[in-house]
């Protein structure tokens, strides 16, 4: 019998933001985009009180919460914290697979004769990251994957739930449907036609009903997960091939502006979750899903890898104008591929056009009083003008 853990560190962002400002503890605090169309990346306990949640739009949740503390993504400040953390993961075990700067798996099906039983090593890493990063973790302690991660979650914020090898499906069947992985709206949706509202009614519909009503890949990978058959791994080495973040709506959407918009929305999402990883793509796509159920992609790849929202954004728009909004859109979604380490710093389009515009003003002086009118003025406070030769007077 395996002993996974599932460690999600609590509103990762915004406790870090209060680490580094304690003037910020017992505050609504909301890390994220802070333009007009910015998005929540992380919301503290305080702001979630109001109904405030990761990937809501901020001009939402500044409606909810006018006395919140709103403040951008400092992202190397968050990898530093994170690792700190993965190394307190990884002194207990090396099956670790991260799967975001807050959130991972660890196997630790081989460190009991060092450490004691899965629950008591569970304990002692919220205890070490509470005293050594001053953050505090919740853990879900079972023998899957799935049943960790939904325990996790149960144990949120700042707790720990272990689910004893036999209890398995008397925890995962009472869950509601949309708790199962690979069930979103759409599928919520067409399940409800066989009456299926948690993940134990689902259980109980026959394997062959599941496939004509999904189709085979999925039928049968929701079935073998709602009895718990979850053999996957811990991948410690797993490599990131993309990153993408995708929207099924309630309704069709029809209205190309209402289109772009998400696409922005969503590209948004993609340049935090690439910063995030510290990794940048040369190929962006689009999936755009048809209310039939069709659904197609278009890519496109840039000559430089970007992990700017604003550079990911403007290919996504221009590849929606490929595909066929007037037949409505049941789901959209926007993804980064070809991923590379990340530059230590890449302008954004907004960076790149102030430089632009900054060299048609250098370009403008010369024009009009030469060549060598400008040059760069070096530390030492001596300027190198443009020609060879210094110009006098």
């Amino acid at each position: 019998m395996r002993a996974i853990l599932h460690v999600d560190l609590d509103a990762f962002y915004a406790s870090v933001e209060v680490l580094d400002n304690p003037t910020l503890a017992g505050r609504p605090v909301l890390v994220g985009g802070t333009g007009p169309r910015g998005v929540v990346a992380a919301a503290s306990y305080e702001a979630r009180r109001y109904g405030i949640h990761s990937a809501m739009p901020m001009a939402r949740a500044r409606r909810l919460c006018p006395d919140a503390v709103i403040l951008p993504p400092r992202f190397d400040a968050y990898r530093a914290k994170s690792a700190e953390v993965q190394a307190i993961f990884r002194s207990f075990t090396p099956l670790v697979e991260p799967l975001a700067l807050d959130e991972a798996f660890l196997d630790v099906t081989g460190a009991g004769r060092l450490f004691g039983t899965a629950p008591r090593i569970g304990a002692a890493i919220r205890s070490r990251v509470r005293a050594e990063t001053g953050l505090t973790a919740s853990v879900g302690v079972a023998s899957t994957k799935l049943v960790a991660k939904l325990a996790g979650e149960a144990a949120k914020p700042d707790g720990m739930r272990v689910i004893e090898a036999g209890a398995e499906l008397e925890f995962l069947h009472p869950l509601p449907l949309r708790r199962l992985w690979g069930v979103g709206p759409a599928t919520e949706q067409r399940l409800a036609r066989f009456g299926v509202a948690t993940i134990g009614d689902l259980a109980a519909l026959p394997r062959e009903s599941l496939v004509d009503a999904l189709g085979r890949a999925q039928g049968h990978q929701l079935h073998e997960l709602a009895w718990n058959r979850d053999d996957r791994p811990v991948e410690p080495d797993r490599e990131t091939k993309s990153i993408g973040q995708e929207e099924t709506f309630p309704k069709d959407v029809y209205d190309p502006e209402l289109l772009r918009a998400e696409a922005r929305r969503l590209a948004e999402r993609v340049g935090d979750r690439l910063a995030e990883h510290g990794m940048a793509g040369r190929t962006v796509t689009i999936k755009v899903r048809y209310p039939d159920f069709r659904t197609v992609t278009r890519s496109t790849t840039v000559p430089e890898p970007t992990s700017a929202a604003a550079d990911i954004a403007r290919q996504a728009v221009d590849l929606l104008a490929r595909a066929e909004l007037h037949l409505g859109v049941r789901l959209l979604g926007v993804s980064v591929h070809n991923l590379v380490a990340a530059p230590a710093h890449q302008l954004t389009l907004e960076e790149a056009a102030v430089s632009e515009g900054v060299t048609r003003a250098v370009e403008g002086v010369r024009a009009r009083f030469g060549e060598d009118a400008l040059g760069i003025v070096h530390p030492s406070g001596a300027q190198s003008p443009s020609s060879e030769e210094p110009r006098r007077g």
